[in-house]
């Protein structure tokens, strides 16, 4: 099974409900070389507007529960990962939505659509 690696250093956390990710608001730290890292990042949206609060889960290949992140007030998640195939699903009041990329190194952008 691959795991996300984690990136805490130099990046503000807080607990939005109970989630204890870095802040999806933050900028990525200055530290992270997006050359050697893989990073999915992305915006959840509904009918073209950002969805606040969303949880957002990173399932790995075989479906299982990796990691989850709140969105921030954009709508924005953020997730440091392996390269490989995974799917990131959106959980939210508005609806839910999947989708499933294959990301390699680099700065990985998705969108999720819910409703």
């Amino acid at each position: 099974m691959t795991t996300p690696m984690t990136k805490e250093a130099d990046v503000t956390t807080t607990s939005v409900a109970g989630c204890g990710a870095p802040s999806q608001a933050a900028p990525i730290p200055a530290s992270v070389d997006i050359e050697k890292e893989t990073v999915i990042t992305g915006v959840v949206t509904i009918g073209g507007e950002p969805v606040v609060g969303a949880y957002v889960r990173l399932l790995d290949g075989s479906g299982e529960f990796t990691a989850e992140v709140v969105t921030s007030p954009a709508g924005v998640f953020r997730f440091f990962a392996a390269p490989g195939t995974w799917t990131l699903r959106a959980l939210s009041r508005e609806g839910n939505g999947d989708t499933q990329v294959t990301v390699d190194r680099g700065l990985n952008e998705v969108g999720i659509t819910v409703g």
